[in-house]
């Protein structure tokens, strides 16, 4: 444990984190090790169980469960009590819109399922679950629940995933008001694009047109699972964000506030309007 990590008051505290196998979980993960934290992992691809258990080391604890079913979940709440005796931060992290890209009139049902399983479903079973044993570990709790910054605007051929994303931060809001009580905190992050395992944002770009990142993003620079792991932190800390509940933590280098803004190119100014040409990223052969 760093120094620098160790004030946070995080020592000793246990932690649960789904999807924590890799991107944002995994990153998360390994932070809260360095902060002195135990840590529990709820991972459904086996590879990854195996890889984030060797990562972090025997004194923390990987389960392999499909956190959307409430058998399994469960399983892992009953092995974090069991190991630990205890849980005071919860980190829904689990999401993923499936690769599901169409327009809405031509979504089905079955997809509109697979999504609310994956993105609000097993955020219900497992903080549910989870309830009980952060109440019982007393004062202090913390529940972050990963979003994504398309909860914040709109986004079309995912209209499905957007919407259950905006469902969680009326499930954060909700849940912080009820929990206040017991001095647990709800909070949300909400990443932009993000290099992951899910996603491959950066490489997607080629070298001759990384200039480009400079006029998506103020910042410059698609997002890391570090990035999030970071607001994470922060939000498990009590110390630091004792008093913090219900709201979410933009983790988007910068674009929801620059709105439709962007730098013109050559770093000639500013404007909001779209401009006309390939953006280095999405294939557009005949863009201009």
């Amino acid at each position: 444990m760093s120094d620098e990590i160790s004030i946070l008051g995080l020592a000793g505290k246990v932690a649960l984190i789904t999807g924590g196998g890799a991107g944002i979980g995994r990153a998360t993960a390994e932070l809260y090790a360095r902060a002195g934290m135990k840590v529990a992992v709820a991972e459904i691809e086996p590879a990854r169980v195996a890889s984030v258990r060797e990562a972090l080391g025997e004194e923390h604890l990987v389960i392999e469960a499909d956190v959307r079913k409430s058998a399994d979940v469960a399983k892992v709440i009953e092995a974090v009590k069991d190991r630990f005796g205890r849980l005071d931060v919860l980190v829904n992290n689990v999401g993923d819109y499936l690769g599901y890209k169409t327009e809405f009139e031509h979504s089905t049902e079955e997809e509109w399922e697979a999504l609310y399983g994956v993105n609000l479903l097993h955020m219900f079973h497992v903080s549910k679950a989870a309830i009980p044993l952060i109440r019982a570990s007393g004062p202090g709790g913390s529940i972050v629940n990963v979003s994504t910054i398309e909860a914040f605007r709109g986004i079309p051929m995912t209209v499905v995933y957007s919407a259950f994303k905006a469902a969680v931060t009326g499930f954060t809001q909700s849940l912080a008001v009820e929990l206040g009580q017991y001095g647990i905190r709800v909070n949300a992050i909400a990443p932009e694009t993000t290099n992951s395992a899910q996603i491959v944002a950066t490489p997607r770009v080629p070298p001759e047109n990384r200039d480009y990142l400079k006029r998506w993003f103020p910042i410059g620079r698609f997002g890391e699972g570090t990035d999030s792991a970071g607001a994470a932190l922060f939000l498990a800390s009590e110390l630091l964000s004792g008093w913090v509940s219900g709201t979410t933590i933009h983790v988007d280098g910068g674009v929801l506030a620059a709105g439709a803004w962007s730098r013109l190119p050559g770093d000639a100014g500013w404007t909001h309007l779209p401009v006309i040409e390939s953006d280095g990223y999405t294939p557009r052969p005949n863009a201009k």
